[in-house]
């Protein structure tokens, strides 16, 4: 693997170099997967997706602008990847592997296994934008800004819709008992 910056890669692509391209689905492959994968929940839904995301993205690259960040413009097209497959499908999937933890005794590591189980109902119970803010943002660590650009929508949007999702998942975590009355 090369020392290249992604708009490098990007750059030696575009110029033939499909090795570049490789080198960006290496780098990029399994955090696209989990965001998926949290987007979708399904884990064959979002092998799907992060196949159809990099296919795109090799398709689309000539239009990636070096003023936004590879990794932002990634996600873009895997967000609308995935918006597109649960928009396709309307059943409710439920994720076939659980978030382990391998810290601690057993009785700590059946606790943090529950508590993971729960929180994890509590975000599938969520309407999809909601989830899909909320897991950029907490898991994928995205920006303001970068959340902004990734969704297509203002930042005073993005931080209201990203409270409201707050809001709604403590709803939940408190409806369920995970989060304790103030």
């Amino acid at each position: 693997m090369s020392n290249d910056t992604d708009q490098r890669l990007a750059e030696r692509c575009l110029a033939g170099d499909l090795r570049a391209f490789e080198e960006l689905v290496a780098r990029y492959e399994r955090t696209i997967f989990n965001s998926a994968r949290s987007i979708v929940r399904d884990y064959d839904d979002a092998c799907d997706v992060t196949q159809s995301t990099f296919l795109k993205a090799y398709e689309s690259l000539s239009q990636y602008r070096p003023e936004h960040k590879f990794f932002s413009w990634l996600y873009r097209i895997a967000v609308n990847e995935a918006m597109k497959m649960v928009q396709k499908r309307d059943r409710h999937v439920e994720l076939d592997e659980r978030l382990a933890t391998t810290t601690g005794g057993p009785a700590e590591n059946y606790e943090q296994t529950e508590l993971a189980e729960q929180l994890e109902d509590s975000m599938m119970d969520l309407n999809t934008p909601a989830r899909v803010i909320l897991v950029l943002r907490h898991f994928a660590e995205l920006s303001y800004r970068e959340l902004s650009y990734v969704l297509d929508l203002p930042e005073p949007t993005v931080k209201s819709r990203l409270f409201e999702a707050r809001r709604s998942l403590s709803k939940l975590l408190l409806k369920r008992g995970i989060l304790a009355n103030e």
